[in-house]
Order: C-alpha cells, then structure tokens, then sequence
C-alpha cells in the first residue's frame, strides 16, 4: 500500500471523529474533495501542482451557515506544540477562501482549530521534508489556536465563552 494511502486511513478516522462532533453540535457533514473522487483520480492529482489536490476534506452546514474543514491528522508536534499545515496547502485555502467566501477551518486531533491566514500569519517555516508532498510546512503555535467549541459550539447546543 503506498504511504499516501496508509494516512488516509488515518486521515480517514479523524474526518469520522470530526464528522460525529459536528453532528453532535448541530451541524450537517458532507465528505467533499479528494475524498469522494475515485482512486486513480486521487493518485494522479497526488502528481500534480494543482490547487485541487488540497481540496478541504468535509464541507458543513448549520442553518445558513456552511464551512469548509480540513482534518489534520497527527500534524501536531508533541514536543514543540506547534500545529502544522504544508504551505501549498494553505495558499490554495486562501485562494479557496477568497472564491467561495465560505471559512475554511484546519481541525487538529485534539480539535484545535487554525484557519489558513492563522497559518500564514503565525506559521513559521520548517525544514523541507520527504514527508507528504515534500514542501514547506508553516509551524503554528498550537496556544494560538481557537477552541472547537467556541467555533461549532458545544454538544449541548451553546456557545462557548
């Protein structure tokens, strides 16, 4: 199985987990870009410069409002607790962000949340990798980030403070 596919496996899980606490706060949960394209499509834009590779994973709806989410699975550094998002990804979310005029949102495992201009505007560049697709990633302080709940509410329907 190539590496791409093994994290989506994960990748899979934590859009599942991110799908249920959605659901559970109200809102409606859609799998949107990659992965609903069929499997040679998603290895063919893999090798590709194409903004759609970094399609967002899920789109969601609660009444009016709709959002774009991005799941991103095991992209925090435990021990400098900095979030990580790959810089290509990001300035295709800004372009996404400015076209569709909906917020796109990143959601770390533990729910955090940065958006693309959080990314930009409090990443710093990390070394290059061979790791994913092999670009700069953007190192965001995870401290920086904003809550899940305070975003999509919490599950029993409020805001949180």
């Amino acid at each position: 199985m190539p590496s791409f596919q093994k994290g989506k496996a994960i990748g899979d899980a934590h859009e599942l987990r991110v799908t249920q606490e959605l659901n559970r706060r109200g809102w409606h949960v859609s799998p949107w870009g990659q992965g609903v394209m069929g499997e040679p499509v998603r290895v063919a834009l893999h090798h590709t410069t194409s903004s759609l590779r970094w399609t967002p994973d899920l789109i969601a709806a609660q009444g009016r409002q709709v959002v774009l989410i991005d799941c991103k699975s095991r992209m925090t550094s435990r021990t400098s607790r900095r979030h990580v998002v790959e810089r290509d990804a990001v300035t295709a979310h800004l372009q996404l962000v400015a076209w569709t005029q909906l917020p796109l949102y990143y959601v770390f495992d533990n729910l955090d949340l940065l958006t693309p201009h959080d990314a930009l505007g409090l990443g710093q560049e990390g070394p290059r990798t061979t790791a994913g697709s092999g670009t700069p990633y953007l190192l965001a302080p995870a401290a920086r980030a904003s809550a899940f709940d305070r975003v999509f509410g919490t599950p029993d329907g409020l805001m949180a403070a």
